[in-house]
């Protein structure tokens, strides 16, 4: 295993900053499990990714279910003998007022955003551990470091996915590495499962200035390039023109 030649397991893959950090972790020579629910966009990513002579394949991933994101880093590991990097992506951003009362959209984030990522450590520690090494990326937000109008219970779950990163990191002793990517308004379909319609508005607003899922691709690109000795703890991209 070179800096160049990891094996990395991804999650939330079949679109946005998973599908961009895919194409361009196997451009630069890295091997791929993809995982997420929608099985047919991984199948036509995994496809293009292989023609294009990078190496990946995929499995249906529910980041909620914990038997399931052991099964993802199982298969990983057989198929490649190791797990170097576990890019913790899956996420869901529901935004709404709290007087909205939209309990089961707050519940779905918890369930995605906070204990899909610790779904993932439980499952990846491990086998980190018994090889030697590892090292988690997971994906925050600028909501991991502000709040904002709707975006209580989002942004709650993305500081508490700082926070677990944080404290994963203080407790590795070294030999695992912890990156926090926290991206800024990004073009995604995070925006497409708002349904409160104050809340998509403002939205629509606020993507006007969104970088491209590339961008946030290079920053993860870059963390998991550096030697085992440089741990890049967080990094955060903002679009230029974006005030928050």
């Amino acid at each position: 295993m070179t800096n160049t030649n990891k094996v990395v397991a991804i999650t939330g893959a079949s679109s946005g900053i998973g599908e961009a950090t895919a194409r361009r972790l196997a451009a630069d020579g890295h091997r791929l499990l993809l995982g997420a629910r929608r099985t047919d966009r991984l199948g036509a990513l995994t496809e293009e990714i292989t023609a294009a002579g990078g190496t990946a394949a995929y499995r249906r991933l529910d980041v909620t279910d914990a038997a399931d994101v052991r099964a993802f880093v199982s298969d990983t590991q057989q198929r490649y003998g190791r797990v170097d990097v576990l890019v913790n992506n899956a996420g869901v951003m529901p935004l709404s007022p709290l007087e909205a009362l939209r309990t089961d959209e707050w519940d779905r984030m918890l369930d995605v955003n906070v204990r899909g990522v610790l779904h993932g450590i439980a499952a990846a520690l491990p086998v980190m551990r018994a090889q030697g090494g590892g090292h988690f990326v997971n994906i925050a937000s600028v909501g991991a470091y502000e709040v904002s109008p709707t975006a209580a219970v989002y942004c709650a779950t993305k500081f508490a996915v700082r926070a677990i990163s944080e404290g994963l990191r203080q407790e590795s002793g070294g030999d695992i590495r912890v990156s926090l990517v926290s991206p800024g308004v990004t073009e995604s379909e995070l925006a497409d499962s708002i349904s409160d319609p104050a809340a998509q508005e403002a939205m629509r607003t606020y993507r006007a200035v969104a970088l491209p899922a590339s961008a946030i691709a290079d920053a993860i690109a870059y963390a998991v390039s550096q030697p085992a000795e440089v741990d890049v703890n967080e990094i955060v991209v903002r679009p230029a023109a974006s005030a928050q």
